[in-house]
């Protein structure tokens, strides 16, 4: 199959989960997506990244994000790794684990890299727009867990580009600089959407004050 990359639309699928049946592309409706996989139930580093991630529920609810997990497992396995999760983390599982027995998820975003494992999916992320168009892609190997205040502040960044027509910096933080798209050109319109000025280090590096705060 051709490898998912950025800009493309998102696969849609249907699947079981531990809340259900999921059409992915509806239960999304016009929020932004997270989904990451899982190499296998009951394993450890995925135990601490989904207790983790409940415990951001407010961060990606505010965001408009929802978050969906998969393991190649089936629902009773999710189930009763579930009731692990939240009691070792001390949370509460909050979002769909997504079932993937018959590997098709898997599949349609290559979330199996073989040469890895043949069996279980890697640390794969996407991160996915309304418009359910691919946005962000980050796969980490099976044995590194992944850093979810970085996903935050990715998600952070992209809304900033589609509302603001800025980009952010190396090592961006929410509340500091960011710089205006090169594309922005007209000076009446910079300064229309910017009326808290800028600076010109260069004609193609323009630093404003972030603009939503």
């Amino acid at each position: 199959m051709a490898t998912l990359r950025l800009g493309d639309l998102a696969p849609d699928f249907e699947q079981d989960s531990s809340l259900g049946k999921i059409r992915f592309h509806d239960y999304l409706g016009d929020s932004w997506g997270v989904l990451f996989s899982h190499p296998a139930d009951y394993t450890p580093v995925c135990t601490t990244e989904l207790g983790y991630t409940a415990k951001l529920a407010d961060e990606f609810a505010k965001r408009n994000v929802k978050v969906l997990a998969l393991s190649v497992d089936d629902t009773s396995s999710h189930q009763g790794w579930i009731q692990d999760i939240n009691e070792t983390q001390n949370t509460q599982v909050n979002f769909p684990i997504i079932a993937d027995p018959d590997r098709v998820v898997s599949e349609l975003y290559d979330m199996i890299h073989p040469n890895a494992s043949e069996t279980v999916t890697v640390r794969s992320v996407f991160v996915i727009d309304p418009s359910k168009k691919v946005r962000l892609i980050i796969t980490y190997p099976a044995s590194t867990g992944r850093n979810f205040n970085e996903i935050l502040r990715v998600i952070d960044s992209l809304q900033l580009t589609d509302n603001y027509s800025v980009a952010t910096p190396v090592n961006w933080e929410d509340g500091q600089d960011v710089i205006i798209v090169p594309s922005l050109q007209d000076p009446e319109v910079i300064k229309a959407k910017f009326p808290k000025g800028h600076t010109e280090i260069r004609p193609y590096l323009r630093i404003t004050p972030q603009p939503n705060k």
